[in-house]
């Protein structure tokens, strides 16, 4: 809700969504500690309820609110909210029918609010949204470390951590560095903390406790299982900050959330690709294996992974080597398929240009396991 701004001294969108940022953080400050908490209250369980949505939920208005500048009355005197208005319903069997999203709906709540002819519902409506969005950034996701990417060749998204000379001296240089367990003597008493490092390989980047693999595609951890759920975690963290962005595109203009953002983006686009690598070398070894037991006799069909930075999900590009039947397993059929593969996604333009390269460094790879099998 901004007033009296003129248009004209906003062409640049994040100028504007930054000007709007800056009004809901300076009506938030206005307002009394305690409707400074209530709102943070609703912050906190909007967020529960759009994390794991419900089909159907509560919220609610304060009962009174400072409207702020540009409005006719007493802009810093508390104005009601009337009473019949506070209580707000999300979802239902309308939505469940009809399989509407539970954030979709607060969104088109929040709206008709921010709508009303009536000043204080107007602006309550505005601070849940504002402190909803505010809570899902600065409170639901976990902090990360201080990081700087490059982008690697044909590639878009920086992901590559660059070298970090600070961490060739002590192994633990910020708090994120490390898990803290706590050794107790009984239930009552703590007697010591255990710093257990994360490996340098993962320090590199933002959030090291979901890092899989090293910068050699080694897995790190104890098993892929791992790994994927660690994919899935940090594809989740993109999930909430999109969360926040659906609520107020004024988010885009809130530091932490770039921050946030370009820690966890770069780190999810470095895992998603090294773990496709890394099955991809599995997939390879799998075939040379059963060829060498002559179990490759009855036609080859693979489904390759890889990570698609469009989507930020992994997936599989399948086709087949060798027809299904009694053909003999040969080499340079490999070599024939991913050569061939790699010249129909030379073309396809339903991917982007750095998922297009990833996925040819995948069938290369493929290839060259195989070429000098068959020479």
């Amino acid at each position: 809700m901004l007033l009296n701004q003129d248009p004209m001294k906003h062409s640049d969108p994040m100028a504007f969504l930054l000007t709007d940022y800056q009004h809901w953080v300076h009506l938030y400050k206005l307002q009394s500690k305690t409707i400074q908490r209530f709102l943070d209250i609703q912050a906190r369980n909007l967020s529960q309820y759009l994390i794991k949505p419900l089909h159907q939920f509560r919220f609610n208005l304060p009962d009174q609110v400072i409207c702020g500048e540009g409005i006719e009355i007493n802009s810093h005197k508390a104005q009601i909210v009337p009473a019949e208005l506070r209580e707000q319903t999300i979802g239902g069997l309308f939505e469940r029918l009809n399989k509407n999203t539970i954030n979709v709906t607060l969104r088109e709540t929040l709206n008709e609010l921010e709508a009303s002819i009536n000043p204080a519902v107007a602006t309550s409506a505005g601070l849940i949204r504002f402190t909803t969005a505010m809570y899902l950034v600065y409170n639901q996701l976990p902090e990360g470390r201080t990081v700087h990417y490059h982008t690697a060749e044909d590639e878009e998204i920086p992901s590559i951590p660059n070298e970090d000379p600070s961490q060739h001296g002590s192994a633990i240089t910020e708090a994120t560095d490390a898990i803290v367990e706590e050794e107790q003597q009984s239930s009552a008493e703590t007697v010591g903390e255990l710093q257990v490092p994360y490996v340098p390989a993962a320090r590199r980047f933002y959030l090291p406790q979901w890092v899989a693999f090293d910068a050699e595609d080694r897995l790190l951890v104890s098993s892929l299982e791992e790994g994927e759920t660690y994919i899935h975690s940090m594809q989740e963290f993109l999930h909430t900050l999109h969360l926040a962005v659906s609520l107020g595109s004024y988010m885009l203009a809130d530091e932490q959330y770039q921050r946030k953002r370009y820690g966890i983006l770069g780190q999810l686009v470095n895992q998603g690709r090294a773990m496709a690598r890394f099955e991809t070398k599995q997939i390879i070894s799998t075939i040379q294996k059963r060829a060498l037991d002559n179990t490759l006799n009855r036609g080859l069909s693979l489904s390759l992974p890889y990570f698609d930075d469009q989507t930020l999900v992994i997936k599989t590009y399948e086709f087949q080597v060798i027809p299904a039947g009694r053909i003999m397993f040969v080499p340079a059929f490999v070599v024939r398929a991913s050569r061939h593969e790699q010249a129909k996604v030379a073309q396809d333009t339903r991917l982007s240009p750095s998922t297009r390269n990833h996925l040819l460094i995948l069938l290369e790879l493929l290839e060259n396991a195989f070429s000098d099998m068959s020479a």
